[in-house]
């Protein structure tokens, strides 16, 4: 006689060898997580669904990807073994409470909404295991940073998450929900103020005279430079690799010394810190 395997063993085995994954909701986020995963081949644009509030926004994304298309939350439910929730955070609580007892205990839930903790999802979801997941932009080029924290501590859980978004980036599993705010904010929102600080960079070239597009290119390279130099220096901290650029009384020092006096540095982190505060407010508003 065979042994019988366990419904999540078995399970299990069959996800490792084709998962579906659901996407409920089919905006930016949700088509830069699906872009990857299909252009890193670790799914086939088949074995992807979504269904959207908006007819419009989810048969582009059926266009362009090449997905299925569900025409309610409930089949998708029901088809996939891994379901996305991909909705504004405003929106989640409204849109999972009838959806609620559509799950089954062998699914797995990924949240990407900022602000909505584990503990809240546990409450709607308390038989599904749930995964807050946070990637940045980046993902789209698979230079991600993707953070996640879940509420089984399950070995085999990280590694279907690690399978799934290895390709899209660094994926680092943090330890409690403090942590994955701090992520948010640094990396998620952080490419955001990175954008905007190569916006100020490229204007300044701009008023010396060089054209816009010559300006964005010299912009953009000077970040990347220093980001790959970075990344390819592992021995040394930001601290050294300043001062291998910086020399007593030259240029770089005399702008370093304008920046610490007009402290830039406290004026970052008081960006982050309004960042976590909306964060937070977005769980009490939910």
């Amino acid at each position: 006689m065979k042994p019988q395997l366990s419904p999540r063993l078995a399970w299990e085995l069959k996800l490792a060898l084709r998962y579906k994954i659901g996407f409920i909701g089919t905006g930016n986020l949700a088509q830069a997580m699906i872009k990857g995963l299909i252009e890193n081949k670790v799914v086939e644009p088949t074995q992807i669904y979504g269904c959207n509030r908006s007819p419009g926004k989810l048969q582009k994304t059926v266009e362009t990807f090449r997905i299925n298309s569900c025409s309610n939350a409930e089949d998708l439910i029901e088809t996939c073994d891994i379901v996305v929730l991909a909705m504004k955070p405003q929106d989640l609580p409204g849109a999972i409470d009838p959806l609620a007892a559509s799950f089954n205990e062998n699914q797995i839930v990924i949240s990407l909404a900022a602000g909505i903790t584990l503990r809240m999802l546990e409450k709607k979801l308390s038989q599904t295991r749930i995964i807050r997941l946070m990637p940045n932009t980046p993902s789209l080029i698979s230079r991600g940073v993707i953070g996640y924290v879940a509420n089984d501590d399950d070995s085999s859980l990280e590694a279907i998450i690690e399978d799934m978004f290895n390709p899209l980036g660094y994926v680092l599993k943090v330890e409690d929900e403090d942590q994955f705010e701090a992520l948010t904010v640094s990396c998620s929102s952080g490419t955001g103020f990175v954008f905007e600080l190569m916006m100020y960079w490229q204007d300044w070239i701009e008023e010396r005279g060089f054209p816009p597009d010559v300006a964005r290119k010299m912009t953009v390279e000077t970040f990347l430079g220093a980001s790959l130099l970075a990344s390819q220096s592992n021995q040394s901290s930001l601290e050294d690799l300043l001062a291998k650029v910086t020399s007593k009384k030259g240029i770089t020092a005399a702008g370093l010394q304008s920046m610490r006096e007009l402290e830039i540095e406290r004026a970052l982190r008081y960006s982050f810190e309004k960042a976590a505060l909306r964060n937070q407010e977005l769980a009490k508003d939910t």
